[in-house]
């Protein structure tokens, strides 16, 4: 008998939402978006059930981020309909949990990446541990920070949002904790406890007794030459500065962002200085600017070389940065006719 995609139980008063594909890492398809969805709505009212929990299966991590082998292929077949169903649905989700009437604890134990950042750090009570590697690296196939990712990292400390979009490096959970996408720092073994103990107890009171102090953020470290570098206007610019600067952390960092697609970073950052009202103003731009990266950005192109032939060479286009105007970024950001009413 195949094992469901997501398992769903009750245990006392907490529900609890586990997700059940381990050898893919988790990573989220639309049949567990919708799964998920019907959880928390079924729960939203139930009196027995006082708080959520979003974990994983495995001792790999939490979620990957979404099947984005399964959105490549639809794309390159030139279907749209999944990919427009499952981001109208998964940022409709990322939505939900954040404004949820009862609390979500959302476990970042191990790998938490794109889409598993969506179902956890927008949660009410986020937790990490030694184990976990928060980051949003859509950049380096082609695509942008979404599920409410530009939201997320545009609210960081200083440039370090900015430094983590363009990058696509991954954070640990001390890190995570000073960036403002987690909340409490938990010893990986302590987990099954803490989750038997968050079944018939107060999620303020157990979260204070499992919780440690957060250690020492390294990326706290690096906030001079951070802060000095991405505050440019241009990701041209942000690359000069940080080729100029003295430590050998700026300098791996623009390697790392000359490695990515060009389109996307010039995107992505025009995002990031988006004034966000909302997280549902977030995720209308980011359904936008995701349908654009498959419509004309380089989505297919760098799941490719990731996830499909696994080259590690994509052909990006255009493949210079000098090559992406302003002209070619407003289409990214411009309506869409038909596109789906996300909220309201």
């Amino acid at each position: 008998m195949t094992e469901p995609e997501v398992l769903v139980r009750e245990q006392g008063s907490l529900g609890r939402i586990t997700l059940n594909r381990p050898k893919a890492l988790n990573s989220l398809t639309l049949g567990m978006v919708r799964e998920m969805a019907k959880a928390i709505e079924q729960w939203r009212t139930a009196e027995h059930i006082e708080a959520v929990l979003i974990d994983g299966a495995g001792e790999r991590g939490l979620c990957a981020g979404g099947d984005v082998r399964a959105l490549h292929d639809a794309a390159k077949a030139g279907d749209e309909s999944l990919p427009t169903a499952f981001w109208t649905e998964e940022y409709q989700l990322n939505s939900a949990l954040a404004g949820y009437p009862k609390p979500v604890v959302g476990i970042m134990d191990g790998i938490t990446m794109g889409g598993g950042v969506g179902i956890s750090a927008h949660g009410s009570h986020r937790v990490v541990t030694e184990r976990s590697k928060v980051g949003m690296p859509e950049v380096g196939i082609g695509f942008i920070p979404d599920v409410g990712g530009t939201y997320l990292l545009s609210r960081a400390p200083g440039e370090l949002g900015t430094h983590l979009a363009l990058t696509g490096s991954p954070v640990g959970g001390a890190d995570a904790v000073h960036c403002g996408v987690a909340d409490y720092f938990v010893d990986s073994a302590n987990l099954p406890e803490l989750i038997n103990a968050l079944s018939g107890g107060s999620v303020y009171e157990v979260l204070r007794k499992f919780a440690e102090p957060t250690p020492d953020a390294p990326l706290a470290e690096h906030r001079e030459w951070i802060d000095a570098a991405y505050s440019a206007d241009s990701v041209e610019e942000v690359l000069r500065r940080l080729r100029e600067r003295p430590e050998a952390a700026a300098r791996e960092a623009a390697e790392a962002i000359e490695q990515k697609s060009p389109t996307s970073l010039k995107v992505t950052l025009k995002a990031l200085r988006s004034d966000y009202a909302s997280l549902e103003e977030a995720l209308v731009q980011e359904y936008r600017l995701a349908m654009a990266c498959v419509r004309i950005g380089d989505f297919v192109e760098g799941v490719r070389a990731t996830l499909v032939d696994k080259d590690r060479n994509p052909k990006w286009s255009p493949p210079q940065l000098s090559e992406v105007d302003d002209a070619r970024v407003a289409e990214f950001f411009a309506p869409v006719a038909g596109e789906p009413k996300l909220f309201g």
